[in-house]
């Protein structure tokens, strides 16, 4: 059967306007008052919940034990197999940039084993992800048959076309029950289209697809660059964005890698070019994403909810009746499952959704991609060393590259760094400085809340720290032509004669919701109008003293001026595209919109506080409408 016959046109740039051209019926925004006829009164969800992490915590199994699961690199198609073929009519500037690569992905639903142990696996040691037993595993929604998706690699000035096909079970016939089978795609943080970025509106149903087209070309710089561009990216990811299920969506498995090279950063460690950084690669540039899940007792993955009452007291009490907004009454009891907009915390932290999993290392220079992937959980990342001859287990430093994707000036040591929620960090671990049997292990000692709202304040130390994986340096010495470069990417210049506009974004909690500058998100609506090679100042306030936002601005990157009235630190001065919103911060960043026109979308990426509701649609509109 051909696809034309098993999938439905996707829509591109003109259909790629309201969610009601694709699902039938207008998103209506929540009314800013009680004069407007509805209220968020009764919302706020009870202070005597228990987690469920707290109350049935997830099977252990011994971390460690199970191999990492490295992604394989996605595979180029012929375009001819398309079908129905590309209409390039619906992506903006698809004739500036042709693309020199096709693919395309698969989207279903499958068991994947996240540890051999039971009962996530069948006892088989050293078997994970799909390998073994079909029938034995978590059910899951993944690219192509796995999960993270296939890492892609690509070269700037190499445009690449992808096609997704949703062959999703359709909602209420798949094992997945916490998602919903209707995903949109985005390209995180690309220099990308609006009708090819995935934004949260342009979601697409079970039996239809749909194509994006990737310029892969510096911010800018539409008509060439040379090696000095300052506005390259190389890290980046590609996660679910569905308006409303972005957290459940990437939770059941959507998310993966997207690599960007250049003549530096050139994947090729004994590339002669002068101008390359030599950069490790090849199997030792290993892409790495952590999610935190919760299981339930038979090894199946569920989405945290939690419990009104004592769990420990579960005498039945009398059903009380609620009335919700529309005047039906509502009944529920004591062990009555309740879902919190607060956030969400698993108890076992995976990493390419492996459990806690190890390592065989070679002793040299590795380069390590660190990606956040949520949905709430933040951490501060560790190395261990435990010496193999029985000596005192010490801690030694990181040699961070890259935040948030963006090669820094020069390489910093620093002994440990934050990755909040789509945060990436590409940092190098010299394994030859260790001895063979040598074990190096991450670890994680940020304490977060269990609603998952934001960090506790305390540092885990001890027995209390979180392990997250582990290196086994294998004995025996190998050649090692990769280089740590002593300067990188110079920063580019910020020229405060392009601003054009200020803007405060207030992030807050109203009535059980999430708000900002105090509306919940509509698609419909535009809230920033931005004139296109414009520049802005936007400074983000939480007005929160107990939760955080990892506040993530769509399409470009931006350069961090004040973090509460300092200057930024070595770190934090980046090109950047999250900002770590702390409990009462303010930062202040300067940034540009270039090169396409569109909505975009700027929101927290807790991705449960996106989903309830802190987003705002922006557009990039002609010079002269802007607002």
């Amino acid at each position: 059967m051909k696809r034309r016959e098993a999938l439905k046109l996707g829509l591109g740039v003109a259909g790629a306007t309201a969610v009601a051209s694709q699902a039938g019926a207008e998103i209506k925004q929540w009314p800013d008052s009680a004069a407007d006829g509805l209220t968020q009164d009764g919302l706020v969800f009870p202070d005597n919940f228990v987690p469920s992490i707290v109350s049935s915590p997830s099977p252990d199994v011994e971390p460690f034990t199970a191999p990492l699961n490295i992604m394989p690199t996605a595979q180029p198609i012929d375009p001819a197999t398309y079908d129905p073929p590309i209409e390039p009519e619906r992506h903006q500037r698809f004739d500036d940039f042709p693309p020199v690569n096709h693919y395309e992905e698969v989207m279903t639903e499958f068991r994947w084993k996240y540890h051999w142990q039971p009962p996530y696996g069948d006892g088989t040691e050293g078997v994970v992800g799909r390998d073994g037993d079909e029938n034995v595993g978590s059910w899951h929604w993944g690219f192509n048959g796995i999960t993270p998706g296939e890492t892609y690699k690509s070269n700037y000035g190499e445009a690449l076309f992808l096609r997704r096909n949703n062959l999703l079970p359709p909602v209420g016939t798949g094992n997945v029950s916490f998602a919903l089978p209707s995903p949109t795609i985005h390209m995180h943080n690309g220099h990308t289209a609006s009708e090819s970025d995935g934004i949260p509106q342009d979601f697409f149903n079970p039996g239809e697809f749909w194509d994006h087209h990737y310029g892969n070309f510096p911010a800018g710089s539409p008509d060439g660059w040379d090696y000095d561009n300052t506005e390259i990216m190389n890290t980046l990811w590609y996660h679910d964005h569905r308006l409303d299920f972005t957290a459940t969506n990437v939770y059941a498995g959507f998310s993966g890698f997207y690599l960007l090279f250049d003549e530096r950063d050139s994947n090729n460690e004994n590339d002669p070019n002068p101008r390359a950084f030599n950069l490790p690669s090849g199997d030792y540039d290993i892409p790495l994403i952590l999610h935190d899940v919760q299981f339930q007792q038979n090894g199946q993955v569920i989405w945290d909810f939690f419990m009104p009452d004592d769990p420990l007291e579960p005498d039945p009490k009398d059903p009380e009746e609620v009335g919700n907004s529309q005047g039906a009454l509502d009944t529920f009891g004591p062990n009555r499952l309740e879902y919190t907009t607060q956030g969400m915390t698993g108890d076992k932290i995976t990493v390419n959704r492996i459990i806690q999993p190890y390592l065989d290392v070679d002793r040299r220079k590795y380069r390590f991609r660190f990606l956040n992937g949520g949905p709430s959980r933040l951490y501060t990342l560790v190395l261990k060393i435990t010496p193999a001859g029985g000596g005192e287990p010490y801690f030694d430093d990181w040699v961070i590259l890259s935040n948030d994707g963006n090669l820094l000036e020069a390489p910093l040591i620093e002994p440990s760094f934050e990755l909040w929620v789509a945060n990436r960090f590409d940092v190098i671990v010299d394994f030859s400085k260790y001895g063979d049997g040598d074990l190096v292990e991450v670890w994680n000692t940020k304490e977060i809340r269990t609603d998952g709202a934001g960090p506790t304040g305390y540092t885990l130390e001890g027995d209390n720290m979180m392990p997250v994986m582990q290196f086994r340096c294998k004995p025996g010495d190998v050649a090692d032509p990769s280089k740590i470069p002593a300067k990188m990417r110079k920063l580019p210049k910020i020229r405060m004669s392009e601003v054009r506009r200020k803007r405060l974004f207030v992030f807050d909690y109203d009535n059980g919701l999430w708000t900002v500058n105090g509306r919940l998100m509509d698609p419909n609506r535009v809230d920033v109008k931005i004139e296109q090679g414009s520049a802005e100042i936007w400074t983000f306030r939480n007005e929160g003293n107990a939760w955080a936002h990892p506040v993530h601005t769509h399409f470009e990157e931006f350069q961090i001026l004040e973090v509460n009235g300092r200057p930024p630190s070595a770190v934090e001065r980046a090109r950047k595209d999250v900002v770590s919103l702390g409990p009462g911060d303010e930062i202040t960043f300067f940034s540009r919109w270039r090169d396409f026109f569109g909505k975009h979308v700027m929101h927290c990426h807790n991705v449960v506080h996106e989903d309830h509701a802190m987003m705002i649609r922006w557009d990039i509109v002609e010079p002269g409408q802007g607002d």
